[in-house]
C-alpha cells in the first residue's frame, strides 16, 4: 500500500548537483579536527550537536579529535518541513554545561536566528567557554549576527542537503551535500 500524499513533492534527487563531495568533506572535516584539537589541548572539550542536522558532521568530528571529549545533543526547530526558516526557533535540551568548555556543532549557519538562540540560551548556564563550528555558512544578505569560529565551507544562498540535511526529513542518508533549488 502506498502512503505518499498525492501533493508529496516528487524529487529525483540523484539528478541533482552535488556541491560538495564525500571527499571534500571528509578532508575539511579532518582538518577542523586537527584544527579543534590544537586549540583545546589539555582541556576537556563538551560537544553539543544539534539535532537533527549535525549528527554526521559531529560523529565523523568526533574521530577526528585528539583530546579528551563529552558528546550530547540538543534539539533545535525553525524550518517545520519548509525551504525557508518560520522564524520562530525551538529549542529543547537537559544540559548542564557549567564551567565547562563547550563547543556547538551546527551544520549549516544560514539566517543565524537558531545559533543565536542556542548561543543565549547555553550562555545562561554559564560555561567557562562557549564556541560553535558549523559544517556550512551559507552567505545571505541580513544574516543575524553571532560569533562562528570554525566553519567548513563557505556556500551560496542554495538549497541544500544530504551528510544530515534535510528537506521535511528526507536525503540526510546521502554522503555528500547537494543542492535542490
Amino acid at each position: 500500500m502506498n502512503t505518499s500524499s498525492a501533493n508529496e513533492e516528487k524529487i529525483d534527487i540523484f539528478s541533482k548537483e552535488v556541491l560538495i563531495s564525500r571527499e571534500e568533506i571528509y578532508s575539511r572535516v579532518e582538518q577542523l579536527g586537527h584544527e579543534i584539537s590544537a586549540d583545546y589541548q589539555g582541556r576537556e572539550l563538551h560537544l553539543v550537536g544539534v539535532l537533527n542536522g549535525a549528527f554526521m558532521f559531529l560523529a565523523d568530528l568526533v574521530r577526528h579529535l585528539s583530546i579528551p571529549c563529552h558528546i550530547c545533543f540538543m534539539h533545535a526547530s525553525s524550518y517545520k518541513d519548509q525551504r525557508v526558516s518560520s522564524g520562530e526557533v525551538i529549542l529543547m535540551h537537559n544540559l548542564d554545561l557549567s564551567g565547562k568548555d563547550v563547543l556547538v556543532v551546527e551544520d549549516i549557519f544560514d539566517t543565524g536566528l537558531t545559533l543565536k538562540h542556542i548561543s543565549e540560551d547555553l550562555q545562561l548556564q554559564k560555561p567557562n567557554s562557549l564556541e560553535i563550528c558549523a559544517l556550512l555558512n551559507k552567505k545571505i544578505p541580513d544574516k543575524v549576527q553571532v560569533e562562528v569560529k570554525y566553519i567548513g565551507f563557505e556556500i551560496e544562498d542554495r538549497f541544500v542537503v544530504g551528510y544530515g540535511l534535510d528537506y521535511a526529513e528526507k536525503y540526510r542518508e546521502l554522503p555528500h551535500i547537494t543542492c535542490l533549488d
